[in-house]
């Protein structure tokens, strides 16, 4: 050590510039590159004293897969269905839970069952992933809408989820049901495309009885921005037992109704629409 120090007369003024680097959030290595101090003993003795900066310390990533380890292993996992559950080497797991007993051998077929469950859960979450890709994708190609490709889906969309007139019931009006929240935004901005104006719109929810009125009545009126006291009645559906309902649960608003008040005229144009979109369709089949 006597010699190594030789080299560096000043040992206080590197200590000092040891120190500043430390501070300043630099690790061991980084020292001894700025400092060209390749003695490890002097360099522990230059930054004695000073805490290793938070990005230094060792992360905790390895005590949680250690722990997660032993829990798998106290559920009667083998080291191979550990492996395949955290994705590290067995050596690592045979080390952090040597200690813990060995879980009884299970029957061959319980193990095939096993083993053909993770297979299909990698599967399902390929699956997914693949779902979600193309998802991704389709949404990013549709880009912009013009005025016109907005005009033509509102249409459609009208079509299909809106009220009708029939020749036996004469119902010339514009109303309008859905439980999509992105369908009710499309329709919404469909409505001032074609200057409808805000005040000649009427809402009102339609929920099941079972489900918790008041947050679907507060989701809705946040959605298309009015308070809550502006909608209308809440029309409640009655439960009936034999049934099986699965638009159950938290995410379950029920429908929001959109009326638009002396709506005959804007009818005549959207079902006017819809047959020029149908005959169009058909001279260029």
């Amino acid at each position: 050590m006597t010699a190594e120090m030789n080299r560096y007369a000043d040992f206080e003024g590197l200590r000092q510039q040891a120190v500043t680097l430390r501070r300043e959030g630099l690790s061991l290595r980084q020292i001894r590159d700025r400092l060209k101090i390749f003695n490890n003993d002097l360099l522990q003795r230059l930054v004695k004293g000073e805490p290793p900066p938070e990005w230094t310390k060792r992360p905790r990533a390895k005590d949680d897969l250690r722990a997660r380890a032993r829990e798998l292993r106290l559920q009667g996992m083998t080291y191979d269905q550990i492996q395949v559950e955290l994705g590290c080497s067995k050596s690592s797991i045979s080390l952090w839970v040597r200690d813990l007993p060995k879980p009884e051998r299970r029957d061959p077929a319980e193990q095939a069952r096993l083993a053909s469950r993770k297979r299909w859960e990698h599967e399902l979450a390929v699956r997914d992933e693949r779902r979600r890709a193309t998802k991704a994708d389709a949404a990013r190609s549709v880009g912009a809408m013009s005025e016109r490709e907005l005009l033509l889906a509102g249409v459609a969309l009208y079509w299909a989820e809106g009220t009708k007139d029939k020749p036996y019931d004469r119902r010339e009006n514009v109303i309008f049901v859905n439980s999509d929240p992105g369908v009710i935004q499309l329709y919404l901005a469909w409505l001032r495309l074609l200057n409808v104006e805000p005040e000649r719109l009427a809402y009102r929810v339609m929920i099941h009885m079972t489900a918790d009125v008041e947050a679907a009545e507060l989701y809705w009126a946040d959605l298309v921005g009015v308070p809550v006291s502006a909608l209308q009645k809440t029309t409640i559906k009655k439960h009936n037992p034999k049934t099986v309902r699965k638009n159950v649960g938290e995410d379950y608003r029920g429908c929001l109704v959109i009326r638009v008040a002396r709506g005959a005229e804007l009818y005549r144009r959207i079902e006017g629409w819809w047959s020029g979109m149908v005959e169009a369709q058909r001279l260029t089949a």
